[in-house]
């Protein structure tokens, strides 16, 4: 198992997310994942990044004011031309900082019409065709209503039978075990069902999002070895809420026979 930092998550003790970078070395990790950097231009991220000397593996889309609750506009009619400049910019923060994934989040709506999920189609469509010229893959997550209300993506069979019809290596799925066990259950059964699509992996415990080994509904001791029968080998992202200090709360990897 490859375990990567989720700075948007972990490291909150600094309050930048360069910082986080460095933090993240020091408690041994060799990988990061962010949220997109909002208010850090793009030399001063690769050179957080390079400073500390960790790889990354993903960054998510641009989204607009995360602190209005804006997280994409990937599913809005006539907001086309504003998911490709917000593409383009993430795809621009990708190649500095050398992630080779982006999460392509899906925005927030109240009311949802046929016409959203035949924007989000067409807009993952150009995204494909995009990321396919640069070699990178986009990966679209469910997330469950309690932990965002009215996001417009959290039903696993629609992303699917998504991905399935746009047909490229360069659209997959991220299995976020946290959203998983929220919306569906049924972990065991799913992860092997959900597995061919699958191109990003992210972890938190339920509910309350904290450690892996914290209390809560998932044994992440099986969960991780079921990830591994059913073929997952590369990294996965610890996008949970650290009880107290972050780097304490990594003890989990040891005790599951794990290592950094």
């Amino acid at each position: 198992m490859k375990f990567c930092a989720n700075l948007s998550f972990m490291f909150t003790e600094c309050a930048t997310i360069l910082e986080r970078y460095a933090l993240a070395k020091e408690a041994g990790f060799k990988a990061v994942e962010t949220g997109f950097p909002f208010g850090h231009t793009l030399e001063q991220v690769k050179m957080a990044k390079e400073s500390a000397g960790v790889e990354q593996i993903l960054i998510n889309l641009k989204t607009g004011d995360v602190s209005k609750g804006e997280l994409g506009v990937t599913a809005q009619p006539g907001k086309e031309n504003e998911f490709r400049e917000n593409l383009q910019v993430t795809i621009d923060y990708a190649k500095a900082v050398g992630a080779k994934k982006i999460h392509i989040m899906a925005g927030k709506l109240e009311k949802v019409t046929s016409s959203n999920w035949e924007t989000y189609e067409d807009n993952l469509k150009f995204a494909a065709d995009v990321l396919k010229q640069v070699n990178l893959l986009g990966v679209i997550e469910p997330i469950n209503q309690h932990s965002v209300p009215n996001y417009f993506l959290s039903d696993y069979e629609r992303a699917v039978d998504i991905i399935k019809r746009i047909d490229s290596a360069h659209i997959k799925l991220q299995l976020d075990i946290f959203h998983l066990q929220h919306i569906c259950g049924d972990l065991s059964y799913n992860i092997k069902k959900l597995m061919p699509y699958v191109g990003h992996v992210q972890i938190a415990q339920v509910p309350n999002r904290n450690e892996p080994d914290s209390p809560g509904e998932i044994n992440y001791k099986y969960i991780l070895e079921q990830l591994e029968i059913n073929g997952y080998t590369d990294w996965i992202g610890l996008e949970y809420k650290p009880v107290g200090n972050s780097k304490d709360g990594l003890k989990w990897i040891n005790n599951f026979g794990y290592s950094l």
